[in-house]
């Protein structure tokens, strides 16, 4: 009977941590980015993701085929993909691309210099948040 309750203790706990998650991810409903397809698409390597063949512009429209963006840019030689709480930058990486995802207000202050007169800063009241109810 204790090694039930044990399962079921842990089992709840598992689910209930998975759940609670912060990372971004595409399962919190509209417009989230696609984390869990990038994971499985591309290779992990250190903080972020490598496509060691294609270009920004490809691996950009490659991961905006399968969740669209909310806006897209580029500066220079890099490629920027807004979703509803996260950026999305794409930089060039030996022959490829590196991935990297922030949530939004950290992408943004990382990014400033090249996205900053494209997309709103979030440290303002003008900016209006993604998820439900923010900034409304």
């Amino acid at each position: 009977m204790k090694t039930a309750r044990l399962i079921s203790v842990t089992m709840l706990a598992t689910v209930a941590l998975t759940a609670c998650s912060s990372e971004p991810d595409d399962d919190d409903g509209g417009n989230g980015v696609p984390l869990s397809w990038i994971r499985q698409e591309y290779g992990r390597s250190g903080a972020g993701y490598i496509d060691s063949r294609d270009r920004t512009s490809k691996v950009a429209d490659e991961i905006h085929g399968h969740t669209s963006a909310r806006d897209r840019t580029s500066d220079g030689d890099m490629v920027f993909l807004r979703y509803r709480d996260d950026i999305v930058a794409i930089s060039p990486y030996k022959r490829g691309s590196r991935i990297e995802v922030d949530d939004y207000r950290s992408g943004y202050k990382r990014w400033r210099s090249r996205i900053g007169n494209v997309w709103p800063d979030p440290d303002t009241s003008a900016f209006r948040g993604g998820g439900p109810g923010s900034g409304k």
